[in-house]
C-alpha cells in the first residue's frame, strides 16, 4: 500500500511540474507577443526629410499665373535718386512691399493683382514735372530667362516669342489712356542701336483696345515717327486676354474677351525681321498710365495672369 501511494504522488508531482512549465511556457509567449506588437517611434533627424502633402505648394495659384522671378515691377516712388522704384521677386512672394509700395501693388483675395498709378513725377528715366513728356507707370518688365538682368533680352530674328495677359481696367481718368502691354526694344550701342524703342504698345483707349507699333523708319532709328495704329476690339471694363507674338521675325497678335463675344484669332500685322529691325526686346504689362497733366487723375488695372513662352 505504502508502495501505491508512492507512485500516486510521484505521479502527481509530475503532472504538477508539467503544468507548471506549461503555464509558464504560456506567459512567457504571451510577454513576448506583446512587446512584439508594441508602436515603435523612431527619432527623425533634423537632416531628414519628412514626406508630406506638398501639392499646394507645387502648383499654387499665384504660381500659374505670374512666375514672378520672370520679371521685376517698377512704381512709381522715389527710389532715392529721382527714379521710379523696381520691386524684386524675393520681394513679392515673400510680402514684404512697404506700406507705400502697397498703394500702387497688392494682392486681391481671387488671386488676381491690383496695379493702381497716378502722376506723381517718378518715372523709370527720371523725375519729371507736370505735363512734360514722361508718364509714370505701376508695370512689369521682363526678365525673359528668369536671369535678373537687363541686359539679357531676346531678339526677333530667332524663334518664337509669345505672352498672353489677362487683365481688366477697372477705371482710367485724365485721357483715358493706358498701356497694358508691350514689346520693347533694347539699345546696342555696339550695333549702333543708340535708341530703346517702345515697338509695339496695346493700350486701353476708353474701353478700345489699339496697338501702337513703329514701323521702318526713314531717319535710321526706329521712333514714333513712323508709329502705325490700329484698333483691335472693344473690351470696355471687362476681362480680355491680350496675346502679343513674335514667330518667324513678324508681330502677330491676339485679343479675346468672352464677356463681349470677341476673338480675333491670331492676326499679323507687321513684318519687323524683314524690314531690317535688329533690336532685342523684352515684355511688359500692366499699367502704364498715360497721364501728367496733375496729380489726382489716376487709374486701376488687375493683372489676372501674366504668361510668357519662348521657343
Amino acid at each position: 500500500m505504502k508502495i501505491n501511494s508512492l507512485r500516486t504522488c510521484s505521479i502527481l508531482l509530475s503532472s504538477i511540474r508539467v503544468l507548471l512549465f506549461l503555464c509558464l511556457s504560456i506567459l512567457i509567449s504571451c510577454s513576448s507577443s506583446e512587446e512584439d506588437n508594441m508602436p515603435v517611434t523612431e527619432p527623425v533627424s533634423d537632416g531628414d526629410p519628412v514626406d508630406e502633402d506638398t501639392t499646394e505648394e507645387e502648383e499654387p495659384t499665384e504660381k500659374e499665373s505670374v512666375v514672378w522671378k520672370n520679371w521685376y515691377l517698377s512704381v512709381p516712388l522715389n527710389r532715392g535718386n529721382g527714379k521710379a522704384t523696381s520691386i524684386y521677386y524675393e520681394t513679392i512672394e515673400n510680402d514684404g512691399l512697404t506700406a507705400d509700395q502697397k498703394k500702387y501693388f497688392y494682392k486681391n483675395q481671387d488671386g488676381s493683382y491690383t496695379f493702381f498709378t497716378e502722376f506723381t513725377g517718378y518715372t523709370t528715366s527720371g523725375e519729371s514735372a507736370l505735363d512734360a513728356s514722361k508718364y509714370c507707370r505701376t508695370e512689369l518688365r521682363e526678365y525673359w530667362r528668369g536671369n535678373q538682368s537687363t541686359s539679357d533680352n531676346w531678339s526677333m530674328a530667332e524663334g518664337t516669342h509669345l505672352l498672353e495677359s489677362t487683365l481688366k481696367v477697372n477705371y482710367c481718368e485724365g485721357r483715358k489712356q493706358t498701356y497694358i502691354a508691350q514689346i520693347h526694344g533694347i539699345k546696342n550701342e555696339a550695333l549702333g542701336l543708340k535708341n530703346s524703342p517702345a515697338t509695339i504698345k496695346a493700350q486701353w483707349f476708353d474701353g478700345n483696345i489699339v496697338i501702337e507699333y513703329y514701323q521702318k523708319p526713314t531717319s535710321g532709328e526706329w521712333t514714333s515717327e513712323g508709329d502705325g495704329k490700329v484698333t483691335i476690339g472693344r473690351v470696355d471694363n471687362e476681362k480680355f486676354t491680350i496675346h502679343l507674338k513674335v514667330e518667324d521675325g513678324k508681330f502677330i497678335y491676339k485679343l479675346v474677351c468672352p464677356n463681349k463675344n470677341l476673338d480675333t484669332g491670331y492676326i499679323t500685322l507687321y513684318d519687323y525681321v524683314g524690314n531690317g529691325y535688329t533690336y532685342e526686346n523684352y515684355f511688359k504689362t500692366g499699367n502704364y498710365f498715360k497721364w501728367n497733366s496733375d496729380y489726382t487723375q489716376s487709374a486701376e488695372v488687375i493683372l489676372y495672369s501674366a504668361k510668357t513662352t519662348h521657343n
